[in-house]
């Protein structure tokens, strides 16, 4: 007599697959955007289905059981089966389609690129469901990519990662954004008055490097004072309402706050060349009805913005 199958549903087996990857309750949390309560769960859960402890202490860190590993490739195989049955490929209507998309974007976009990708998502397919996540810090977006946990990536890496398929949606330029009153008076944002200035940067969760924008003005020999970090980039234009700094960021972004608050947007003040915005996915998604669809409304949008 066969032996009875346990139920255990997609998410659960997402959860597991995540698990497998990170070796980390904490970690695994971050990913799927989940509590570290709600992921122990789900772990007591799997190792009574499985009949292993899956993740051990090893030291100061958790590791594989050997049962753990044997899992990884046939999990990744059953998801892979599960997503195929889903989401056949020859056969999605966005006009009825009931699927969950999940797409990673920086917060710098969500004033101005966002609202455009979630009107025409819900238009075109209104009983589907989309969740934005905040983008994984450190190239954390292409396991997720990897692994089927996110649909798609935006962007504007200057280097994007090699193995994923990437296309341009737009580009936008470097400008400074400061308060209407600051002491640097319209069109006065010289080189010199540029380095003599306190500025504003935007430190973006879990990351350890700079980012973009850094890596331009290093290229331009431009050394800012940093003397004030937040932790969100949509925190920035406030902050400068009542301060002097100065914050260095892209033209649709400074623009969007320019319209809301009392700040003004300055030229950068040397020549920079433009950021470059493009969306990611990978192979596994590439040929996929569902996912051609989903890249086609955001570059839709992208052109719509510019």
């Amino acid at each position: 007599m066969a032996k009875a199958v346990p139920n255990c549903d997609t998410q659960l087996l997402r959860t597991l697959q995540t698990l497998l990857s990170e070796c980390s309750v904490s970690r695994t949390a971050e990913r799927l955007g989940q509590s570290q309560p709600a992921v122990s769960v789900a772990l007591r859960r799997l190792r009574q289905l499985t009949g292993d402890p899956l993740l051990v202490r090893s030291g100061s860190r958790m590791v594989l059981t050997s049962h753990g590993e044997n899992l990884i490739e046939p999990l990744a195989q059953a998801l892979a089966g599960i997503e195929q049955v889903l989401d056949p490929i020859d056969r999605f209507d966005p006009a009825t389609t009931r699927l969950h998309f999940r797409i990673s974007t920086p917060d710098y976009l969500s004033v101005f690129f966002v609202p455009a990708i979630i009107e025409r998502f819900h238009a075109q397919a209104p009983l589907a469901t989309l969740e934005l996540t905040h983008l994984q810090a450190e190239g954390g977006y292409t396991r997720g990519l990897e692994d089927g946990t996110l649909d798609l990536v935006i962007g504007n890496w200057r280097s994007p990662a090699q193995h994923l398929h990437l296309q341009a949606l737009c580009d936008d330029d470097l400008v400074c954004l400061v308060r209407d009153d600051h002491p640097v008076p319209p069109g006065g944002l010289t080189r010199e008055a540029y380095l003599q200035a306190d500025h504003l940067d935007v430190l973006t969760l879990g990351a350890c490097g700079q980012g973009t924008i850094g890596a331009e003005l290093d290229k331009s020999g431009l050394a800012r004072r940093v003397t004030t970090t937040l932790p969100y980039f949509c925190l920035a234009p406030y902050a400068l309402v009542k301060s002097n700094l100065v914050f260095t960021t892209t033209r649709a972004f400074a623009r969007h706050y320019a319209e809301l608050l009392p700040v003004r947007i300055e030229p950068f003040p040397v020549p920079a060349q433009p950021l470059r915005y493009y969306q990611l996915w990978h192979a596994r998604k590439h040929r996929a009805q569902s996912s051609k669809w989903l890249r086609g409304l955001v570059l839709t949008a992208a052109k719509a913005i510019t």
